[in-house]
């Protein structure tokens, strides 16, 4: 057996996934892990995740709501960086020796196995979780802990052990998936894609007020206001020193809170509160390159240069390239801190 490769490391190469669905998957399950990979490649304006949907057998699994999802069988699969057990009711009847042998073949490989639901179940049946700290629905906490005693059973919202990840159903998923995309691609992109869920508040947004997003990570006030004055000074990165002086810590305790709880550094999360403002005035506006990595920070166009490769997978000329080539041309009027210099652009819709 191949040691499990790390995919929770920064990375812009696109996730090779495999979304194993079995009948009778919870149609929310489904969605809290396929959204949030949709919704980072759409963001990202990139594969960030290519996923394929197998299933245990020849036939075409129905979900809890009676909707079919095109599959090719486990059988066929022969490697993937992730694979994603979906598993709703009757796991016990599905735990057959042919699925069970699957699961194991693909862990072999060094894949990382994560189960949502009933697939956590599924793992556990395969041996693949003992010894790893793992989870489930917290009604099924006491019987999963007493059916698999060799598995360090908690009862988190979702748990990480080297090469497997558990999540305790639907909606803690979304922050499992969330911290995937965190570990690679950082916790200001990760926040950018929490927050394509949360819907606006009619109400705040009349009143002018910015609605928080949704994550698989949360802020403590240290952290976020540090976020808030990373935010405000994009164009003059402040060091870290500075914000920590503000906020009344120290810089190591700065960066500890940023660790414990958004599992990045300061200067990460900083970096990618700049790179995906950069990306959005490479497309969204006609600001030269060079005005864009002054926009953002950056004093050389080099560092600029290599800075957003490294986030996006291409360089910002080529992006712009790729949104004109789209027939999405740059909107013109627009300063460098992101506001239309006509009332008439300002009236744009997200």
């Amino acid at each position: 057996m191949k040691s499990a490769k790390n995919i929770l490391q920064p990375e812009a190469r696109p996730l090779k996934t495999a979304v194993l669905v079995l009948d009778e998957c919870h149609t929310l399950s489904f969605a809290a892990t396929i959204d949030p990979m949709r919704a980072a490649n759409r963001l990202a304006g990139r594969p960030v995740f290519d996923w394929d949907y197998v299933s245990a057998t020849d036939d075409i699994p129905m979900l809890s709501s009676g909707l079919t999802v095109p599959t090719f069988p486990l059988a066929r699969l022969m490697d993937c960086d992730l694979l994603l057990v979906l598993g709703g009711f009757q796991v016990v009847r599905q735990a057959t020796p042919s699925l069970l042998s699957g699961l194991r073949r693909i862990a072999a490989t060094g894949a990382t196995i994560a189960g949502v639901d009933g697939g956590t179940w599924l793992m556990a049946e395969a041996g693949l979780l003992d010894g790893h700290a793992a989870t489930t629905h917290w009604e099924e906490l006491e019987n999963f802990s007493a059916r698999f005693p060799a598995v360090d059973c908690r009862s988190d919202r979702f748990a990480v052990s080297e090469g497997r990840l558990t999540s305790g159903g639907a909606m803690p998923a979304v922050e499992m998936m969330l911290h995937i995309i965190t570990a690679r691609l950082g916790g200001g992109f990760a926040s950018r894609v929490g927050g394509m869920f949360l819907q606006d508040d009619p109400t705040a947004a009349q009143a002018g007020k910015k609605v928080a997003p949704l994550s698989g990570h949360r802020h403590n006030a240290i952290t976020a206001k540090a976020n808030a004055i990373m935010e405000a000074s994009l164009d003059e990165p402040k060091p870290l020193a500075e914000i920590a002086e503000v906020l009344g810590t120290s810089p190591r305790s700065l960066q500890q809170q940023f660790r414990l709880r958004l599992n990045t550094t300061p200067q990460d999360h900083y970096l990618q509160l700049r790179m995906a403002e950069a990306r959005r005035l490479v497309t969204d506006t006609d600001l030269s390159l060079m005005e864009v990595a002054q926009a953002t920070g950056f004093s050389a166009q080099s560092s600029f240069a290599r800075a957003f490769r490294t986030a996006h997978g291409m360089s910002a000329r080529e992006l712009r390239q790729e949104h004109l080539d789209q027939g999405t041309p740059p909107r013109q009027g627009r300063t460098p801190y992101g506001y239309e210099a006509d009332e008439a652009a300002a009236s744009r819709h997200h």
